[in-house]
């Protein structure tokens, strides 16, 4: 068995090394006025549970689970980048409409939103933390999870630090719901190139 300090360690290189990209993610739902901090952190703390959850999973049955259909979750960032491209499409008189509609669907609706694109952004996570686990037994299984949950209120707290800066913070705010549809269908996109699945939907 690792010492503690140790797999604390690893734990910590392993999350970072697989979240850099979910960091820019944080921040453009941060900036969403239509977003609460509660509902993006809870969304968060939901997505990568769920992300730890299926990667248990996969660890107990061998790593059975192929990749091309783990990354059937990319779809899930396209389709919310190009829903959020075609309100920014239909110009600024619509803009208070859709604010009001998105608003409309309550907290957890938009919770769900962030759970879902931090868990369609985690097929790498998956696949990295399904071979992690696979080699561990489950108090070390529980101990990296515990960092992972640390990890993640610190990734959640540096994602509002950037946002909520006094310098960056007006320009972020303002330029994000332009800029993030464009980064959440080129995850979506990237996902599916990287797992195969684009060979998958030929098919």
């Amino acid at each position: 068995m690792e010492s503690a300090l140790s797999l604390s360690g690893l734990a910590i290189v392993v999350f970072a090394s697989t979240n850099i990209d979910d960091a820019f993610v944080l921040v453009g739902f941060l900036a969403d006025k239509n977003f609460r901090v509660r509902d993006v952190v809870i969304g968060q703390y939901a997505g990568i549970s769920a992300i730890c959850a299926v990667s248990a999973i996969a660890a107990l049955i061998s790593l059975m689970i192929p990749p091309a259909y783990i990354g059937l979750l990319g779809l899930i960032p396209i389709a919310i980048g190009a829903k959020k491209l075609s309100e920014l499409w239909r110009g600024k008189e619509n803009k208070e409409e859709n604010s009001q509609r998105f608003s409309s669907t309550g907290a957890l609706g938009k919770s769900l939103a962030v759970a879902a694109v931090t868990m369609a952004n985690g097929g790498d996570n998956i696949a990295v933390y399904t071979a992690l686990f696979a080699t561990r037994n489950g108090h070390e299984v529980s101990a990296l999870v515990i960092v992972f949950a640390f990890m993640t209120g610190l990734w959640c707290l540096a994602a509002h630090w950037l946002v909520s800066h006094r310098a960056l913070g007006a320009p972020i705010r303002y330029h994000a719901h332009r800029v993030v549809p464009f980064v959440l269908i080129g995850l979506g996109i990237l996902i599916l190139m990287k797992t195969g699945t684009v060979r998958l939907l030929k098919y």
